[in-house]
């Protein structure tokens, strides 16, 4: 019979060598980098398409005022007139739910929209200020506090 403080060691020793293989491996994958067919692929989509920005806003439809909450129908006609003449290659909105903290401190809960704009990374310059227009006429036509933008560069390639 091994002695009882052999066996605790070796119980240890089993326990580490577990954990340092759960959580030791995917750094050791991520390390590989790209020597291995999963780093030439992420290498390959890095370089496919072209720069491009991509630029979400978030549309609140409860009005501070307690007018009635934007309609789709509303949303839409809103696309139509500020949103496709300035990006008429495309967009996409989607339906989100969403919070946020007010001008007075109150969290807020309520049904939103997001639209993503992508465009090349040359014409920043142009489509900033459109952007801008389009986030200023939701704010000025739905009585709204303000239109969150996010901006990201990435690839795309159609």
């Amino acid at each position: 019979m091994p002695h009882p403080l052999l066996a605790t060691r070796r119980r240890l020793a089993a326990c580490a060598a577990g954990l340092l293989i759960v959580t030791g491996a995917p750094t050791a994958y991520a390390t590989l980098g790209d020597e291995t067919a999963q780093g030439s692929a992420v290498s390959t989509a890095r370089s496919r398409g072209a720069a491009y920005l991509e630029t979400r806003l978030f549309f609140g439809t409860e009005r501070p005022d307690g007018g009635p909450d934007v309609t789709d129908r509303q949303f839409m006609a809103f696309v139509d007139k500020e949103v496709t003449p300035r990006f008429p290659g495309g967009l996409t909105v989607q339906d989100g739910r969403g919070q946020w903290r007010d001008g007075n401190g109150t969290i807020e809960r309520e049904r939103s929209y997001e639209l993503i704009l992508l465009y090349p990374a040359a014409e920043a310059t142009v489509h900033d200020p459109q952007i801008e227009r389009i986030r200023r006429a939701y704010r000025t036509a739905f009585a709204q506090e303000s239109v969150a933008r996010l901006d990201e560069p990435t690839r795309a390639d159609f």
